[in-house]
């Protein structure tokens, strides 16, 4: 049997895999992980582009590339944020999702609408090196030749500059208390409308160069110190203060609507949610993985970086020592209350935002907004899928709308019928929806 399994795993290693042509690739998985490799081939192709140009592009977004992987793009309309309307484009493939989003803009719409606002823009990237002297005379060190760190960097950051960005400004971190002879250039930045990744980097690595450059020129350094060990040069994705709060607020009784008759128990049971998302970790994962369907989904929709924006944002959540809510509620003098501060380190130029045809109509859509903007709109986003869902939660229950809406995924995944799909949602009009039942009246109607 191992040896079997040896072999097996051999004849499916490859070497020059990158160097074959995409046909070549593609009928290479065929062979070798499908039984109907024809079958697979065209499945694989099907998702291809018939416009040669736009696949092409597309192709070297990454590397090794076989096809597309499509996901939904949908709309939710009637989003008023600081007092001006937005359609919002939202890229996911979680059913009730957009329907979620578009339900709390409808509602606030008509109570004021959502304010937002961008309480800071600093990004953050740091410069990871070892010293073995004293830390004393690394930060005299520092202090000599900090304007000279700035200078080296001028060719890299004067168009930035033009733009009102550029390097905010650099510390020295002493962190040998948590691992011997271990420093820190930390270093913030304002990238203005773009999310500054690749201009970040360029300019830590310039820094790297020039510490390592001034301290084999540096005087009072031994011979042993002028050796700084550069370890690496990166910025980071835990933006603490790149922040922006979105809020909602009405009287409690303007909350009333058709699912809410009693509004202020609603309001004080809405707020006991929150706050047990903000003691309650195992809560307040899934409490914030609901504001996440909203901010991811803009986030893809826009060509930004989705993984970022989420490590970002989780390690924000727990940046007191425990995992908590992003949200927050409260009733003051017969006002609720509901916002959120999330980081949101965002681009409108550069990267994808000027290649991918779909989020250029994404950011047309939303007026061609600066990276503030979109910062506002994103957590508008996030703030209005919570509120979505916790009103589900504290009312009718979670699994009522999700599931209906959940209802034509299972259909597809049976193959339904039209008249299948005629008697199945006319039973379910008065019944709660799940997969078992579904799938249970699928095969009584087909008996």
């Amino acid at each position: 049997m191992c040896q079997y399994n040896y072999i097996e795993l051999m004849n499916n290693a490859i070497a020059g895999f990158s160097k074959l042509s995409k046909d070549e690739k593609i009928n290479w998985i065929a062979t070798n992980y499908f039984t109907n490799s024809t079958e697979t081939v065209a499945i694989i192709k099907q998702y291809w582009n018939s416009d040669v140009a736009l696949q092409k592009l597309h192709d070297e977004f990454i590397e090794n590339t076989i096809s597309n992987f499509y996901l939904p793009m949908g709309i939710a309309p009637n989003f008023l944020i600081n007092g001006n309307y937005y359609t919002i484009p939202m890229v996911i493939e979680e059913s009730s999702v957009v329907a979620a989003a578009a339900k709390s803009a409808k509602f606030w719409s008509t109570r004021g609408g959502f304010k937002a606002t961008v309480l800071n823009t600093e990004k953050i990237g740091q410069v990871h090196f070892l010293f073995c002297g004293e830390s004393v005379k690394l930060q005299l060190f520092f202090e000599k030749i900090k304007k000279n760190l700035l200078a080296s960097t001028e060719h890299i950051t004067k168009n930035m500059q033009q733009r009102g960005g550029g390097i905010l400004s650099v510390e020295l971190k002493d962190k040998t208390s948590e691992l011997q002879q271990y420093y820190q250039l930390h270093v913030t930045f304002d990238t203005k409308d773009s999310m500054g990744a690749n201009f970040i980097n360029s300019c830590l690595e310039q820094l790297a160069k020039s510490l390592k450059k001034e301290a084999q020129d540096f005087v009072g350094f031994t011979s042993e110190e002028k050796e700084i060990t550069i370890v690496m040069s990166i910025l980071s994705n835990y933006v603490p203060n790149c922040v922006v709060r979105a809020e909602v607020s009405c009287k409690v009784e303007e909350l009333v609507e058709k699912k809410i008759d009693n509004p202020q128990e609603f309001a004080e049971k809405f707020v006991q949610a929150v706050r047990i998302a903000e003691i309650e970790p195992f809560r307040a994962v899934t409490h914030n993985k609901g504001i996440m369907n909203g901010i991811d989904s803009v986030v893809l929709a826009t060509g930004n970086d989705f993984r970022a924006i989420e490590a970002g944002v989780h390690a924000y959540a727990s940046r007191k020592g425990s995992y908590s809510s992003l949200s927050h509620a409260k009733i003051e003098d017969g006002i609720f209350t509901f916002w959120l501060e999330v980081p949101l380190a965002l681009g409108t130029v550069g990267g994808l935002t000027t290649l991918h045809p779909l989020v250029k109509v994404a950011l047309e859509i939303l007026g061609r907004p600066t990276a503030k903007e979109l910062m506002q709109v994103v957590a508008v986003t996030g703030l209005a899928q919570n509120f979505a869902a916790l009103r589900s939660l504290t009312t009718t229950g979670i699994q009522e709308g999700h599931m209906k809406m959940h209802l034509n995924n299972i259909l597809n995944q049976y193959k339904a019928t039209f008249e299948e799909r005629k008697a199945i949602a006319a039973y379910f009009v008065n019944e709660t929806v799940s997969h078992a039942s579904v799938v249970a009246l699928i095969e009584n109607l087909r008996k």
